[in-house]
């Protein structure tokens, strides 16, 4: 298996991209409209914020989910013990956020829906005719007004050899909701699982988007598109000094939402939040 980057402003970007989305799970686009500029900038004003002090003065919300989530509450993957090497922040455009990166952050989190919406509606367009009669509506029409989608700015803090045996920057799991949206990050690192035991190096090549399906979408359609493992390995020798920045935008549903005859989306997010031991 092998993930090539799709470019955006191909004739058939829409057909190329669906279809390495239902082969790999991943799809990978260049040429995109989110410009690279603007993702660079964010890294480095949130590389600020995640190294003072001021971020334990937005510790998160356990009931609204929005804010800074520190090291000693960060995720343990489903099915590991061990807890992720990371910190993140969670961005709402209701909740809270420093005055100094708000007007930045909230203009990527628009730019990022908007393409996300027609995302949405290429996985459809090209979704088998008994699969599109699975989607109780649109698939873009899911996150249309959604509170619930969420941008993650996520800081891997450099390794300093004495991290719990076994440990790792993000264990492999899969996510939550229907598309994760998200810029190549400023280090490599994340890998996809393939047929087997097989792991695939993701093209981090910076100004690459990558997309991959999350569980909602899997149990939306029945199960044709798959929800991928992926990974966040650690680095080594030199690398490990280096910190890591990423910025996936997680395309949530309305709470509302039917997913399928067993789940609305909120008693499936509610379901795996618990599962996460962050709700």
């Amino acid at each position: 298996m092998k993930l090539v980057a799709v470019d955006y402003q191909a004739e058939n970007a829409d057909k190329l991209f669906v279809q390495s989305l239902r082969e790999t799970g991943f799809g990978v686009l260049k040429n995109h409209p989110i410009q690279k500029e603007m993702v660079s900038s964010i890294y480095q004003h949130w590389q600020t914020f995640f190294d003072s002090e001021e971020k334990n003065a937005f510790l998160f919300d356990r009931e609204t989910q929005d804010g800074f989530f520190p090291t000693t509450v960060s995720e343990t993957a489903k099915g590991f013990k061990k807890k992720d090497i990371k910190e993140y922040y969670h961005y709402y455009p209701w909740g809270k956020c420093p005055d100094a990166l708000k007007e930045e952050i909230t203009h990527y989190y628009e730019s990022a829906i908007s393409l996300a919406e027609e995302l949405l509606s290429w996985v459809e367009k090209h979704s088998p005719v008994d699969v599109a009669a699975l989607y109780s509506q649109p698939l873009s029409n899911m996150i249309n007004q959604s509170q619930q989608t969420l941008l993650r700015i996520l800081h891997y803090p450099p390794l300093t050899g004495s991290e719990e045996p076994d440990a790792i920057r993000a264990a492999a799991h899969e996510d939550i909701n229907l598309l994760t949206i998200l810029p190549a990050a400023n280090e490599p690192g994340l890998q996809v699982k393939g047929t087997g035991d097989e792991w695939i190096d993701v093209p981090s090549d910076f100004g690459n988007l990558i997309i991959n399906i999350g569980d909602m979408l899997q149990e939306a359609s029945g199960g044709y598109f798959p929800s991928t493992t992926h990974r966040v390995v650690n680095p080594a020798g030199a690398d490990m000094s280096k910190s890591r920045i990423s910025l996936p935008l997680f395309l949530h549903p309305r709470p509302d939402v039917v997913l399928s005859e067993r789940h609305t989306a909120d008693s499936y997010l509610k379901e795996r939040l618990r599962e996460l031991g962050v709700a």
